[in-house]
């Protein structure tokens, strides 16, 4: 009898562990909408609260405050970009294919998000922002310098180019775009098109005349689509 107790006690408590992670997932993804909708900055607890229609109280039982959830988002976030990264890689018919993958990839991710989100990450949540410089300074940076080589390798971009310069000067690129207070994103133009606009220019400025038609072939292509 002891031991039937035992056991429909411990169907209880994985039953209340399991809808306590279901309401933590759930505040963690309806928050990721509100960032990404609003910015970071401008959505506070009352507004999460509000959304998901629940007390903050239930909330504040799950996590400390909004830097945690916001910690969380964006490590999640990261993680999830590395993913689709290796993807991209292992997908790609070759180095040109794979930048154009990258892309497609970022429009996806970038048509949903405010553009003053990482800007607010940079100014208000140093430890999240610390996940950014990690991911950017170890991840990006090896996912571009990889891609370089490759091109190279497969005779897309042109021999002579020097593959850390250019990294750094595509992280740059994005760093610009991505700071929300950004020239080439005040009003007149998207963060979408200056990222295509970039990453064409790029693209043309080192690939050889075999990559410029693998160029020309993609952006059909995408076209069509």
């Amino acid at each position: 009898m002891e031991t039937l107790e035992l056991i429909n006690v411990s169907i209880v408590l994985c039953s209340i562990k399991k809808i306590e992670l279901e309401v933590r997932e759930y505040i963690i993804s309806e928050s990721d909408k509100l960032f990404c909708q609003y910015g970071l900055k401008s959505v506070t607890m009352d507004d999460i609260a509000r959304h998901l229609g629940m007390s903050k109280k239930t909330i504040y039982t799950h996590f400390s405050d909004k830097n945690e959830i916001v910690n969380i988002v964006i490590d999640m976030k990261l993680n999830c970009q590395k993913c689709l990264n290796k993807e991209n890689v292992q997908s790609a018919e070759n180095a040109v294919h794979e930048v154009f993958f990258a892309v497609t990839n970022m429009k996806e991710v970038l048509s949903n998000m405010n553009p003053t989100l990482f800007y607010d990450l940079q100014k208000y949540h140093p430890k999240a922002w610390i996940y950014f410089k990690d991911f950017r300074e170890k991840h990006l940076y090896s996912t571009i310098h990889d891609n370089l080589l490759r091109g190279i390798r497969e005779g897309y971009f042109r021999e002579h180019i020097k593959p850390d310069i250019l990294t750094q000067m595509r992280l740059e690129q994005i760093d610009l775009i991505f700071s929300g207070n950004s020239a080439y994103t005040s009003g007149k133009y998207g963060i979408v098109q200056v990222m295509s606009e970039l990453t064409e220019h790029f693209l043309y400025g080192i690939c050889t005349l075999k990559g410029h038609k693998l160029i020309n072939k993609y952006k059909e292509i995408i076209e069509e689509e």
